[in-house]
């Protein structure tokens, strides 16, 4: 027992020092913006947020646009000229890449992943690297209502429909209907959400028909 808790101290120890290496080799420039969103919600600049939850009417947006009431968990990229709805929840470890809309009151579970090009590549044909002149975004939009399961992939050129649920893990490649449920890979059409939900007492009055 000694012998296996001196090995937990021991690594622990390393672990910190590893911690304060990394924030020691950390631009001063970077970790001044980070302290400053930690501590007063500044500029979204790096579209990096370290602290969970927040409400989006304590930051200051740049080229993103975040809704009043909307919360976002730890560790979100939000990329600039991207789109946040009002009270939305964005859990953590998600990210939201340049050219994504997403309307009010969605749901996004741990670890979505947006994208915004469907063949990426490094390098021009040239050998050089590539720059945001080398390449066109392709727009995504998570209608209102919709909710986006832990781990899901969401391919770019879609839309998913309002109140319309994209199960866990599963990797969205086609426009999801209103209403609908989709699983797996590819997701397909697994069942409709109004035959599990009563959106006749939705209070935002966004009832189906």
């Amino acid at each position: 027992m000694k012998r296996s808790l001196s090995t937990i101290a021991a690594c622990s120890a390393g672990l910190a020092f590893t911690i304060a290496v990394a924030h020691a080799q950390e631009p001063a420039g970077r970790r001044a913006r980070l302290q400053d969103i930690r501590t007063a919600g500044g500029p979204l600049t790096d579209a990096v947020v370290p602290n969970a939850p927040f409400t989006a009417d304590a930051v200051t947006t740049v080229t993103q646009t975040l809704g009043d009431g909307t919360k976002i968990g730890p560790f979100v990229e939000i990329q600039k000229n991207s789109h946040v709805g009002v009270r939305c929840k964005i859990s953590s470890h998600t990210f939201i890449c340049e050219g994504v809309t997403i309307e009010d009151e969605v749901f996004i579970g741990h670890g979505v992943m947006f994208t915004n090009e469907l063949f990426p590549r490094a390098c021009t044909p040239e050998g050089g690297l590539k720059t945001e002149a080398d390449w066109s975004v392709v727009p995504t939009r998570i209608r209102h209502g919709a909710s986006i399961g832990s781990n899901a992939t969401i391919i770019c050129g879609i839309t998913v429909g309002r109140f319309a649920l994209v199960g866990a893990g599963a990797v969205a490649t086609r426009d999801v209907p209103d209403y609908a449920i989709v699983a797996g890979v590819p997701a397909k059409v697994v069942g409709d959400v109004r035959d599990r939900e009563d959106f006749s007492t939705l209070a935002t009055g966004m009832a189906a028909p």
